[in-house]
């Protein structure tokens, strides 16, 4: 193998643990729970939350602070990080250990995705680098494929802790090859990112979320749950101060002039939450519900990222020729009709073929129309040089909505073990009204055009696209 497709290896591999993680940890959620019986499901739902928050609050940083630092030291450094977390991960004696040890993962996920792109597009000649980024974007997308299949096979043969211990060998054969055959970059004199716009957002966002899971148990009227939505919105006005000011913003404010930008970023918001949220109610529903065990878990939840992998490829042909808003739209319907089926079609009686597989499809078609049709127009219209914020910024929105739609699942969701069936209908059907959603904000969208090659797009939940 040629040194570039060995340090191509090393990059993927790093990147790959920490995209693998999101579905893993999600299929796994239930035996987690099992773990730490005596810690409410609203708690560890930090576990999710905590981690989508502080990973998206730091996309944008990271991707500067490797150009400042050097991809090569900030690659290798988030990679014995990532390392290290998930055995702290898998040895977390308590539910509060484990958060802790989840919101240090996700600081040096974060700080791994952009560095290790950037190594791979610094090893190939300028006419083979859509070729890497591809190949890069198909690897990030395969390892969301096999994630629930892979979760749920090491959850039923040993326990939760296995899905953190998957990523040691994994880490330290990419940490060995790495420091003999990573070369560092010339360094860039750019001011330093924003890190305390990233703690302000972390911060509004987690207050936010924190009202939503535990308002049925605090009440909703309560000092508690109301000081926290406060709190949510003077962080967020604060935040948005300091982006108008620092030289190195986590949000340009100044890009949302463009109506693509801003209805991209915002649709990618709203239909996020719908995204995520419906992994975890299936999991929920499956588990909890249908008593299916973390192999058939996995099993059933497959359908979904492999649809979406399918028409993502066939809704990017379409967006470029008809443009976003023809595919976007219909893509969040397509996906509100799905969360519509699964709540008006399943029953107590589990049926995976003739009841579950429909509604699976049809949400993974329309999230694989919706998402990319969503993020390119959030970066098209970007000059080159504005590309890589862009992206980083459409990727921070992503998961931002996500732990919004994480928090609503959980608030509707209250036990697995004994929620009712009208539980988990009224979830799908909130789902399905934020999809909807979704899709009257796409519409605004037109033909977004771009006048140079568009970016690779970094999903950190799996997906992960050339537009």
């Amino acid at each position: 193998m040629s040194r570039r497709w060995q340090v191509f290896a090393i990059s993927v591999g790093g990147a790959l643990m920490v995209f693998l993680d999101v579905t893993i940890v999600s299929v796994a959620f239930p035996a987690i729970e099992e773990g730490f019986s005596d810690t409410s499901r609203s708690s560890l739902s930090w576990v999710l939350n905590g981690y989508n928050i502080v990973f998206a609050a730091l996309l944008v940083p990271a991707g500067r602070l490797a150009d400042i630092v050097g991809r090569r030291r900030l690659f290798l450094g988030s990679l014995l990080g990532f390392t290290l977390t998930s055995l702290a991960c898998a040895a977390a004696p308590t539910a509060e250990a484990l958060i802790a040890a989840r919101l240090l993962q996700a600081v040096a996920g974060a700080a791994m995705i952009p560095s290790s792109l950037a190594l791979v597009l610094a090893e190939f000649p300028l006419g083979e680098r859509a070729r890497s980024a591809g190949l890069w974007a198909a690897a990030a997308a395969v390892s969301a494929g096999i994630g629930p299949t892979l979760g749920g096979l090491l959850t039923e043969a040993g326990n939760w802790q296995l899905i953190f211990l998957v990523n040691l060998p994994i880490g330290i054969a990419c940490l060995l090859g790495g420091l003999r055959l990573l070369d560092e970059a010339e360094l860039s004199e750019q001011p330093l990112p924003d890190l305390t716009g990233s703690a302000l957002i972390a911060g509004a966002v987690g207050f936010l979320v924190l009202a939503v899971v535990e308002g049925n148990r605090w009440g909703w009227d309560s000092a508690m749950i109301i000081g926290s939505l406060v709190l949510a919105a003077m962080l967020l006005f604060v935040f948005l101060q300091l982006c108008r000011r620092h030289p190195a913003p986590v949000v340009d404010l100044k890009l949302f002039e463009d109506r693509a930008v801003a209805v991209g970023n915002i649709g990618t918001l709203v239909f996020s939450a719908a995204g995520y949220g419906i992994i975890l109610v299936n999991v929920f529903f499956l588990s909890g519900f249908w008593g299916y065990a973390p192999t058939m878990v996995g099993l059933a939840l497959t359908p979904a990222p492999v649809a979406m992998a399918v028409s993502a490829t066939i809704g990017g042909h379409l967006a470029e020729r008809h443009g976003q808003r023809l595919v976007a739209v219909p893509g969040a319907l397509l996906f509100a009709a799905g969360a519509t089926w699964f709540a008006t079609a399943l029953g107590p009686e589990a049926d995976l073929l003739g009841r579950w597989l429909p509604g699976a499809l049809t949400t993974g078609v329309g999230a694989g129309l919706a998402y990319p049709a969503l993020g390119s127009a959030a970066v098209m219209t970007l000059a080159p040089n504005r590309f890589g914020v862009g992206s980083a910024m459409n990727a921070m929105f992503r998961q931002l909505g996500a732990a919004i739609g994480v928090a609503a699942v959980v608030a509707v969701v209250g036990s697995a073990a004994s929620a009712p069936l009208a539980d988990y209908q009224r979830a799908w059907t909130l789902l399905a009204a934020i999809s909807v959603a979704a899709a009257l904000v796409g519409v605004g969208l037109g033909r977004v055009r771009a006048t140079e090659i568009a970016p690779v797009l970094i999903e950190p939940e799996g997906q992960t696209q050339v537009p």
